[in-house]
């Protein structure tokens, strides 16, 4: 793997001097003591984080390509420790408030910590255009859009600020085609024990901001998704369409939806900030999908800096082998099904605006080093009190060279419920190679192709 490391390095040519946001002296880094996705190559000074070798590439035995399930390469190793409530003080520097709140909250609930890998592998195109974009990726108007050059790599390998954290949150790479699960799940726990499936559905998701060969799209759009419930019975047909841009303050999201009663497709500009998503329960907001999603202009994002934190990682068991309903307890997940390793995170405090509104007064995002996916996130109310949490798991998929991080956990602290999303174990995560046609994306062809199956 260290070859492989220095071979990625040796071509790509990186500048030394800053044209962008980033100083020349941390530029001239890259490829010394930084990767070209701007995380720190050298393992911590007691080795629990390793050095980064260029990650996971290997494929395991028992591996069958696009069967939309990958075998765990970790499967034999033991935790080497567990954090509970009896012990969580002596590891509470490396823990969120959420998961302080879980264990002080719930007795049986557990971390188990297992030895960290560094996993995550990019393409070689994603490197140079990452290592061009530390000289050349600007934010513009107050850091709420991003310059279209940025196009192709991680826009901010080197962040300034916490908004440029964000960005990379948003801009983190899904590949260049799209990926797809004929059957995504939505669960929602109460505070009875009660599961509840919210929503089944058939989802796509692509990021055109990677898409750089295909013609046809628009520089500014860098995000689009769309699911297609079929359950429950009541939702059946329904189809809700997202679209994210560069620039939200001249493009804000674009939403549509569709219900089958109706039989049209119509405008849902409502699918933005705190509104609740209508088929996760109503515990989840349209701003922290997968984390964080939607324009960054009703906070201060506040970049405090890298931290030593336990985060859900190479979660391949929870992923593609805890059965459905292995995963649940009555207050939480099952933590048997969930795998926490010791990593580096950005991490960024948001404040509310004075003059805005949201449900939230101030969040905390800590987000991995080599990933910036998968990680952890806090969520305080106007009075202060905790009130969410969403622990965002990932796994490397080694034969498309692509850290992946969708399936996550949301805590409501206040109503005492929690939701587990795009849960695939039932029909697997495919990743396309080839994007769709604009043609094929717009909101009528989408709905004639999903809904005529």
């Amino acid at each position: 793997m260290k070859g492989q490391l220095a071979l990625a390095i040796a071509l790509l040519g990186f500048a030394t001097c800053s044209l962008g946001a980033a100083p020349a002296d941390q530029v001239a880094q890259i490829g010394k003591t930084l990767t070209p996705f701007g995380a720190i190559i050298a393992g911590n000074a007691d080795g629990s984080i390793p050095a980064y070798e260029g990650g996971l590439r290997t494929i395991p035995a028992g591996f069958k390509p696009d069967s939309g399930f990958w075998v765990d390469p970790f499967k034999d190793e033991k935790p080497l420790f567990r954090i509970t409530s009896k012990n969580m003080e002596q590891y509470a520097d490396r823990l969120s408030g959420g998961q302080k709140l879980l264990l002080s909250k719930f007795p049986e609930y557990y971390l188990d910590i297992y030895p960290s890998h560094r996993t995550a592998a990019y393409p070689q195109e994603l490197l140079d255009a990452t290592t061009r974009n530390a000289t050349t990726c600007h934010t513009i108007k107050d850091n709420l859009a991003v310059d279209p050059v940025c196009r192709g790599g991680i826009p901010f390998p080197l962040p300034q600020n916490g908004n440029e954290v964000i960005w990379n949150q948003q801009l983190r790479y899904k590949s260049p085609g799209y990926t797809t699960t004929s059957s995504s799940n939505s669960w929602v726990v109460d505070s009875r024990g009660t599961v509840t499936k919210t929503a089944e559905s058939a989802t796509f998701e692509e990021a055109p901001y990677y898409q750089i060969k295909q013609a046809d799209r628009d520089p500014q759009l860098y995000y689009r998704a769309w699911a297609l419930d079929s359950y429950p019975a009541r939702s059946a047909g329904q189809l809700v369409i997202l679209a994210d841009y560069l620039d939200p303050t001249v493009q804000p999201r674009r939403a549509w939806s569709y219900t089958p009663g109706m039989r049209r497709i119509k405008l849902a500009p409502e699918f933005a900030y705190d509104t609740p998503v209508p088929n996760q329960g109503g515990v989840n907001l349209f701003d922290e999908l997968q984390m964080f999603s939607g324009s960054q202009d009703r906070f201060d994002y506040k970049l405090v800096g890298r931290k030593e934190m336990y985060i859900p990682y190479n979660a391949y068991k929870f992923y593609f082998t805890c059965g459905q309903q292995e995963q649940f307890t009555p207050h939480h997940a099952n933590p048997a099904c969930e795998r926490w390793e010791l990593h580096r995170v950005w991490v960024v405090e948001a404040t509310l605006k004075p003059g805005k509104r949201h449900v939230y007064s101030k969040r905390t995002y800590y987000l991995d080093e080599d990933t910036w996916g998968a990680g952890l996130y806090d969520a305080w109310d106007q009075g202060g009190t905790l009130y969410r949490a969403l622990f965002l798991s990932g796994v490397q998929l080694y034969d498309k060279t692509l850290p992946y991080t969708v399936k996550n956990v949301s805590y409501d602290f206040n109503k005492g419920i929690w939701s587990l999303l795009n849960d695939g174990l039932k029909g697997g995560y495919i990743v396309h190679d080839t994007p769709k046609s604009e043609r094929d994306m717009k909101p009528e062809s989408i709905v004639a192709e999903e809904t005529q199956r």
